[in-house]
């Protein structure tokens, strides 16, 4: 029986720079910038991360992956998506599923998302059809609308599975 519902809402910007390459999804996009961050600056991985940990009483994103610590200075965001995962399966919880929108105005993200859902279920040891991701722009308005930045909006929804002893 499942009990326990838990919801959490994730969101994440970066400025984009030249220099970087551009991380979205855990998958490397062609592209002439990057984001700029202290670990690869996956944006939609973060937003993941801040609703996984929201939904599972976790804190942050900056509480489990403080930036600064040379640890994390370039490291892929998939890497830390999987031990957010790690410590959501030791406090018994499971995904039941994540829902992501990413904003930026180019590139075309479209081609792309099958193998981020790939890649973030992978990390996660969940089916990929657990997790969805669409991709929008804000209509030339705003940081994102000059091609200044991305952002990612991520809801998740978990769930503890009661025992037959609970």
């Amino acid at each position: 029986m499942r009990e326990g519902l838990r919801v959490g809402i994730g969101c994440d910007s970066h400025p984009l720079i030249s220099g970087r390459r551009l991380v979205l999804g855990g998958v490397e996009i062609p592209y002439d910038k990057g984001l700029s961050g202290w670990s690869d600056a996956d944006v939609a991985i973060h937003a993941i991360i801040d609703a996984l940990c929201g939904a599972a009483d976790l804190g942050d994103i900056g509480a489990l992956f403080p930036s600064q610590k040379p640890e994390y200075e370039n490291i892929s965001s998939l890497v830390l998506l999987s031990k957010t995962g790690e410590l959501l399966t030791a406090k018994g919880l499971t995904i039941a599923n994540i829902d992501v929108t990413i904003i930026a105005k180019n590139p075309k993200l479209s081609s792309f998302i099958p193998e981020m859902r790939r890649r973030i279920g992978q990390a996660l040891g969940t089916d990929s059809t657990r997790v969805t991701i669409k991709a929008t722009t804000t209509n030339g308005l705003g940081f994102i609308g000059r091609g200044e930045g991305i952002a990612a909006q991520a809801v998740a929804l978990i769930w503890r599975e009661r025992t037959l002893e609970g």
